[in-house]
């Protein structure tokens, strides 16, 4: 086979395999992962991808469906490095070794802890591997789980929705609602699409919410994310929360790098702040919001209850400087969508690292 006519094989298996790899749970601790196998002449002969946690993964899956000594010889194309651990199920890279697989072609490198190394442990076993394969479109599908997986910590999105001069509440604590349903509706909808929701305590107390995504008659939408809280604080008997359809995850909020590192470990790998002030406030001064969004009506209320309290900025030269991703006209309203500049922004989980 000519280097040009394998190399397009192998484009062609990658972009099957990231197929397969899209009928994967898009939640949860794994990665969406899918593999073909190659005969040395180029031939698809069997197809796999990772269906959850505690499940054959991509590659063992493909394994399966080949007949004692079926993959001697061929070529594996998988979107993710062969894992090199053993969990609840065994290492991927060890799978492939023991079945005889001669190349193993691959988009990302695998950024876990323990998992990551596969290709190190393929190579020393004197199997070809090569790296970066269609690596943008595959790096783009496991953008969320990366994202966890290198920065030990959900991707943190702070939301709150505001007038014009920052105020979230008048003053006497009434706030529903600042803005209107297109704005509520599109909040809804991002809800569905995070992992889980966060509130402080204070929120809890004072606005009782139920921290669901809710169609436009208040009926519940397919996805859920899963409710957090941060804070000291009990929540009383009886609270909206309780019917959530997922469990309450509580944190004290007395050391956010390590609440968000549990929250990572337990599967979750985007997370939405809903407030209060004191929750956003606590984020964005420990640079760990990436992304901000800001629904603004066109409203001036006064008053103290703003959307931000303190965030440690002293002096001008210290302020918290943003890039606009987005904005969007919702209703009357408008929705600004900011993430940070990194040199401004350091991430706190990755310090130790740099």
């Amino acid at each position: 086979m000519s280097t040009a006519t394998r190399a397009a094989t192998d484009a062609a298996a990658m972009r099957r395999a990231l197929e397969l790899a899209e009928r994967g749970p898009a939640r949860g601790v794994n990665p969406r992962v899918g593999c073909v196998i190659l005969s040395p002449d180029g031939r698809p002969l069997a197809e796999g991808w990772h269906r959850g946690a505690g499940t054959p993964h991509a590659e063992v899956d493909a394994l399966e469906r080949l007949g004692p000594d079926g993959a001697r010889g061929t070529t594996a194309v998988v979107t993710l490095e062969p894992c090199n651990h053993t969990g609840r199920t065994g290492p991927c890279a060890q799978a492939l070794i023991a079945a005889g697989v001669a190349r193993v072609v691959y988009a990302v490198d695998d950024p876990g802890d323990h998992s990551a190394g596969g290709a190190r442990t393929l190579r020393d076993a004197g199997i070809e591997t090569e790296a970066g394969l269609l690596a943008d479109e595959v790096e783009a599908f496991l953008d969320d789980w990366l994202f966890a997986a290198r920065h030990r910590r959900p991707r943190i999105t702070v939301k709150w929705a505001s007038s014009l001069d920052g105020r979230v509440a008048a003053p006497d604590g009434s706030s529903r609602w600042i803005t209107g349903p297109e704005a509520r509706a599109d909040v809804h909808r991002r809800r569905t699409a995070a992992d889980a929701i966060a509130v402080g305590t204070g929120t809890v107390l004072a606005d009782d919410p139920s921290l669901t995504a809710r169609d436009a008659d208040g009926s519940l939408l397919d996805a859920q994310p899963v409710p957090v809280v941060f804070g000291r604080r009990e929540i009383p008997a009886g609270a909206a929360l309780e019917r959530h359809p997922h469990d309450l995850l509580r944190f004290t909020g007395d050391d956010l790098v390590a609440d968000l590192a549990e929250l990572q470990r337990r599967g979750i790998r985007s997370l939405f702040i809903e407030g209060g002030p004191t929750l956003a406030s606590a984020f964005l001064a420990a640079g760990l919001a990436d992304e901000l969004l800001v629904y603004l009506a066109p409203a001036v209320i006064g008053g103290p209850r703003t959307a931000v309290a303190d965030v440690g900025v002293t002096t001008i030269a210290d302020t918290l400087r943003y890039d606009f991703a987005d904005l969007v006209r919702l209703g009357d309203d408008l929705l600004v969508v900011a993430r940070p500049r990194t040199a401004a922004h350091p991430d706190p989980s990755t310090r130790e690292k740099a």
